[in-house]
């Protein structure tokens, strides 16, 4: 693009800001995009700030500014970007304490960009300091916040090496920036500035620049102090102070070498109790969560010590921030409960691995008293007539039963449904009895079988309970049934009125999901006393269409179905399963004869019919038919399921040719047969010649990744010596379109689930059929795209990607005797790209991937480092060479460092923190 004119530029930002046109508003904005993203756009921005015409334009120009320093400054030539760094100085000493304070941050922004980019600029933090501490103190303030943030940006990749250098700049000049923070707070009471003050701050712990030796004397941090004392204190004052407050106790809890300092700070923090109280009673509920916070990191941090001194049997004197923190589980507002659930988490974690009785029963009276207050939070408000589903306050009655389910080992769950069992004795109110029901559905998978006094009177309730109960209390009875299966499934006597409770349910259109679930929880606890229901369950599941279930609901019920019918014996079984796969085709034939046009999750939906089909076969768990030999291998015997999936494989196959161009039809189609070769087994290889025809047509027509997932499927659950033909087949038939999809321009990045899919297949194939993989030219291709595909920062793309790197080498490495053909052709093939793939892993592991993904990585490397010790010595040493070499990167010493301990390493634990250690000298 050319260098606009300062008039165009400005009618631009005119009708981004004034034109009430929404069109032109959009064009606006699509044009001063592509001007920021030009080369013109450094000399607009500094244009547009010398003449300050306007505010928006004056924005328009900072926030240019910020973005081009951030993302482009390799555009300018090394001398171009000191002058660029006194063109900002200059801009930010023009700036007034009436400037529009976006501005002032954007320009802070884009100087603290520059200063940690500039490698030229030796003592930044010292020169910023000198050159503004006399003038614009304000200014000063915003960058001395901006620049420590900015030093952790991901856009920014600095490098380890630079990130150090600049924090070891903090440390050295923090003494000076706590003066003058000092300075700022005694000279300017305006609590705008003070807000500022104390952002700055906490920008400096965070980055750990500040001395905890120091906080005795920190101004800044008593006047925190002072401000969470006065319960009066602006929201925004109070925000900042509790972050000011959090960031410290979070640095104390890593030094632990500073008693006089932890006692001191504890001892501040546990005053502000009073003043908690005090914003209670004035109803601020901001003001509630920011003493929760605190109180909760205060608890973090003395965590440790305070298990310690419980184990050994003393109490530690911050064992009190405890009761503070469940002071503040009792406030009325739940996201105020919310705020703590992390520290009960890690507590319940130490106690849980120390496994020591005394110090569990120590924290007894703080988890009792922690679920009591859950119970109260988890109350709906009276005037609901059924439970929320998928709102904020049914995701934190979720979260309150996860966190339940980790502590309650703590109390015993039979202690908690006892307490829960006592409080519906006496007349509450529908909100609390449901509550409480809530409470021991949590427990209730915990209760033992044996336990006769309280569960008997809790089934006995919810089956007798009334039809016209509150919706909610029926639907969590309901949850809690389900949840009691494994007591159920030792006391059969209950199970009929059970099952024919829930069915009943089934009815109710707001108890229908409920229902199934608990229908599918005790069939699947319950399965050998639940076959005599088949017959009723099948009759159930008759319904699913007539009362209007939806999707997931009737897929849930034929789940429950499956489990009970897999029980029967295997010629009933056969009928059964039958009978219930012929409900669903019917449904299939009907789309598949009509001209319906398809309407998601309703019955022209073959979504629908083929998600009930997957719940049958994936739940159908058959034993071995009496009489066969215990040893006996699958293939051996009939499955009592195959003349079901060959009653559903043809109409099936007719549906993926049907909706062949519907990605998600056919993702669930690939989904149903995956679940009936599973669920059949090696029986099912008799349909294989029909299977391994269709599928590389399917995927000819549309290369649907899913298909790839499937043929992987095939080959792990059907692999055996007189299926291998067929299975090489497949894999030859599908593999060329796929290699050929992804070599494409930007097709890996594009694709990534057709990586995934392909290296999933190239997995299974090694492992249950690698002939068909190694043997001829097939492997050269598939390592050709392995390395390519190296770079691509997919989680599940990468780690299909390496386990079939892993998984090669290993061959390649295998001393097996009748692996020895095989391995002579992987050894080959691996050692034709062993050069390439070190690198494209390197490379990819310090430039591309994200720092969760590098164990795999670490795995492959490891594995190849160690088949060939004295090739991968140089193959790593040449790897390392081609890395970049301009900051940021590691330096010449750091390679060596970074060779010698990954030729040592032994585990796939130091190859990992090696690979991470290494690449954040590169981010």
């Amino acid at each position: 693009m050319e260098s606009p004119s300062m008039d165009t530029i400005y009618q631009a930002i005119s009708a981004l800001y004034d034109n009430p046109n929404g069109n032109e508003k959009e064009k606006a904005s699509t044009w001063l995009g592509d001007v920021q993203k030009s080369i013109h756009s450094w000399k607009v921005a500094d244009q547009l700030l010398q003449q300050k015409k306007d505010v928006q334009s004056c924005f328009f120009a900072a926030q240019t500014m910020r973005s081009k320093v951030q993302h482009n400054l390799s555009e300018l030539p090394q001398e171009a970007v000191v002058s660029l760094r006194d063109s900002l100085v200059a801009h930010l000493e023009g700036i007034t304490p009436d400037t529009s304070p976006p501005i002032l941050t954007q320009l802070s922004l884009a100087l603290a960009d520059l200063a940690l980019q500039m490698l030229t600029w030796q003592n930044c933090v010292s020169d910023l300091i000198k050159l503004f501490s006399n003038k614009n103190y304000f200014v000063l303030l915003e960058i001395l916040t901006v620049l420590p943030q900015e030093i952790d940006s991901s856009s920014l990749k600095l490098g380890e090496n630079r990130r150090e250098e600049i924090k070891s700049e903090l440390r050295a000049n923090s003494q000076d920036v706590t003066f003058f923070l000092k300075e700022c707070i005694n000279s300017n009471p305006n609590s705008h500035i003070a807000l500022k003050i104390i952002k700055c701050m906490t920008s400096w712990i965070q980055v750990k620049a500040i001395s905890i030796q120091e906080v005795p004397q920190n101004a800044v941090i008593g006047f925190s102090l002072q401000v969470l004392q006065d319960h009066t204190s602006i929201n925004m004052l109070h925000d900042a102070a509790s972050d000011c407050i959090c960031a410290i106790l979070h640095c104390l809890e890593n030094n632990s070498n500073n008693t006089e300092v932890e006692q001191l700070l504890f001892d501040n923090v546990s005053k502000l109790e009073t003043s908690y109280h005090m914003v209670v009673a004035h109803e601020e509920e901001e003001k509630a969560a920011n003493y929760a916070r605190v109180f909760t990191e205060l608890a973090e941090t003395f965590l440790g010590k305070i298990i310690l001194s419980t184990a050994n049997g003393s109490a530690h004197f911050a064992m009190r921030a405890l009761e503070l923190v469940l002071m503040c589980v009792g406030h009325h507002d739940y996201e105020v409960a919310k705020i703590t659930f992390n520290l009960w988490y890690r507590l319940s974690e130490e106690v849980y691995e120390r496994d020591y009785q005394p110090l569990t029963d120590a924290f007894k009276p703080h988890i009792e008293r922690l679920i009591e207050a859950l119970a109260r939070h988890c109350q709906c408000e009276p005037d609901l007539m059924q439970l929320p589903e998928e709102d904020e306050f049914f995701d934190f009655r979720m979260k309150v039963m996860e966190l339940i389910k980790d502590v309650v080992f703590i109390v015993s769950s039979s202690c908690v449904f006892r307490q829960m069992f006592a409080t519906l004795q006496a007349d509450l109110s529908w909100e609390q009895t449901e509550a409480a029901l809530f409470i021991m559905q949590a427990v209730a998978k915990n209760i033992l079988p044996e336990e006769y006094e309280y569960v008997p009177k809790v089934v006995e309730a919810i089956l007798s309970m009334p039809e016209n109960s509150h919706p909610a209390v029926r639907k969590t009875c309901i949850l809690l049934l389900g949840e009691l299966c494994d007591w159920i499934e030792r006391h059969p006597e209950c199970l009929e009125a059970s099952l024919q409770h829930l069915i009943r349910a089934l009815h109710d259109q707001k108890l229908a999901n409920a229902a199934a679930v608990a229908l599918q929880s005790i069939c699947q606890a319950c399965r050998s006393h639940a076959a005599p229901h088949a017959s009723t369950l099948l009759q159930a599941a008759r319904l699913a269409d007539e009362l209007e279930l939806p999707l997931h609901t009737s897929s849930t019920l034929m789940r429950a179905l499956a489990a009970a019918i897999g029980r029967l014996p295997h010629d009933q079984l056969t009928v059964a399963m039958r009978e219930a796969t012929a409900l669903q085709l019917g449904g299939l034939r009907a789309l598949l004869a009509g001209g319906k046009e398809l309407r998601k999750g309703t019955s022209a939906d073959p979504v629908l019919w083929l998600d009930r089909l997957a719940a049958l076969f994936r739940d159908v768990d058959v034993l071995p038919a009496a009489g066969a030999p215990p040893t006996a291998p699958p293939a051996h015997s009939a499955h009592p399921a195959v003349p079901a999936f060959r009653d559903a494989w043809p109409v099936v196959n007719d549906v993926m040719n049907k909706y062949v161009s519907d990605g998600r039809v056919m993702e669930r189609a690939c989904r149903c047969v995956r679940f009936m070769v599973r669920g059949c087994g090696r029986p099912a290889a008799a349909l294989l010649p029909a299977l391994a025809a269709a599928l590389p047509q399917l995927y000819a027509a549309r290369a649907h990744s899913c298909v790839l997932y499937l043929c992987a499927v095939l080959c792990d659950a059907l692999d055996a010596p007189d299926a291998r033909p067929a299975l090489a087949r497949l894999l030859h038939a599908v593999l060329p379109r796929a290699l050929a999809l992804l070599d494409a321009p930007a097709a890996l990045r594009d694709n990534p689930d057709t990586v995934d899919d392909l290296f999933r297949l190239c997995v299974r194939y090694l492992q249950r059929n690698p002939s068909a993989l190694v043997e001829g030219d097939t492997l050269g291709p598939v390592l050709q795209c392995a390395v390519a595909a190296c770079a691509l920062d997919h989680s599940d793309a990468n780690c299909s990607l390496m386990k079939f790197l892993q998984d090669l080498t290993r061959l390649a490495a295998s001393t097996r005797t009748d692996d020895q053909h095989l391995k002579g052709l992987v050894s080959a093939a691996l050692m034709q790209y062993g050069e390439t793939l070190t690198y494209a892993l390197l490379e990819a592991s310090v430039l591309h991937l994200h720092s969760y993904m590098l164990s795999e990585v670490a795995d492959v490397l490891l594995e190849m480092l160690q088949w060939q010790k004295s090739r991968g010595v140089d193959w790593l040493q040449s790897a390392l060479r081609r890395l970049p070499r301009a900051p940021p990167a590691a330096t010449e010493h750091q390679c060596w460092q970074f060779h010698q301990y990954a030729m040592r390493a032994e585990k796939c634990k130091e190859m990992t923190r090696l690979l991470r250690d290494f690449a954040r000298l590169y981010r």
